[in-house]
Formats: C-alpha cells, structure tokens, sequence
C-alpha cells in the first residue's frame, strides 16, 4: 500500500537496515505521520521561543546523511527549513524523489552533484538552486568533504 515491500520493512523493524528518506517517507504517509513528527515526538522546548539553540534542531536525517530540521513546534508549518550535512561519498538514495511544492538552497560548503529530471549539476560554496519538487530530484555529495546546505521548501514535508 505505501510502495514499500513487506520484507524491507520487517529489515527495518528488526534494525537490519536504515532506510532511505524516501523510504522512510512512503511508510510514514501510509500512517500517516510526518518525517518531522515522527523525529520529534520526544523533544522538549519552549513552546513560545522563536529562537532555537544548535542541540534543539532534531536531525530528521536517516543514515549518515543530517537533515537539522528549524522549527518543529511551529504551529501549522508551512515552510521546512534545514541546516543539511552530507558526508563524502553519501547521496539521497537511487530513487529520485518527488513532492508536491518547491525548495531552494544554498551550498556553503563542499561540492554537491543535484539532479533535477534530466539536469544534473554540481555546486558549490556560494552557489544555490531553486525547483519545482514535482520534478524527480537527487542529491549526491560529490567531493571529499562534508557538503553544508541551507534549505527550505514548502508545503513542508518533513
């Protein structure tokens, strides 16, 4: 029903494999919950602060790839904004992803290959993107060190 077979998930349920966002994503639909609620259901904050310490962002990332996720108490989000960390070598799964709504970002450090549908890129520190996330996209750290990306998007899917 969610587009994820039985088996994986009993992997993941047994801690055998981490699964991609997107996956990760498919299955909580199917709940349905949100990537940023499922990720912070335990965090304590003070509900009235607009402001946010380092160690309140949740990282809603799965595997070693780090989504900081700003805002997760706001009521009615419409926006998601992310501080993303993306080590060497890592990348956002062989499956493109797809939404509803836009994103944007900007890199400010390392050097990160996106696709969206049929082009492919890769940016650096200063450098910034803007899609319609209806288009089949993909993120890859292309370089040798950590990629740092600031992102937002809406409707907010995390």
């Amino acid at each position: 029903r969610v587009g994820v077979t039985n088996s994986t998930i009993s992997l993941i349920e047994q801690d055998k494999v981490s699964p991609s966002i997107s996956s990760l994503k498919k299955v909580l639909d199917g709940i349905p919950i949100s990537l940023a609620r499922f990720f912070t259901m335990d965090l304590q904050r003070e509900e009235d602060s607009p402001f946010y310490q380092a160690d309140q962002l949740p990282d809603i990332g799965s595997g070693d790839i780090h989504y900081y996720l700003v805002g997760e108490n706001f009521p009615s989000p419409k926006l998601c904004m992310l501080r993303e960390i993306m080590p060497p070598g890592s990348d956002t799964g062989e499956e493109m992803l797809s939404h509803e709504g836009e994103e944007g970002g900007f890199v400010l450090a390392g050097q990160v290959e996106i696709q969206i549908g049929q082009q492919r890129r890769t940016l650096g520190p200063g450098e910034a993107y803007y899609f319609d996330t209806r288009l089949p996209h993909r993120f890859r750290n292309a370089g040798d060190e950590d990629v740092v990306i600031v992102s937002a998007s809406t409707p907010r899917t995390f």
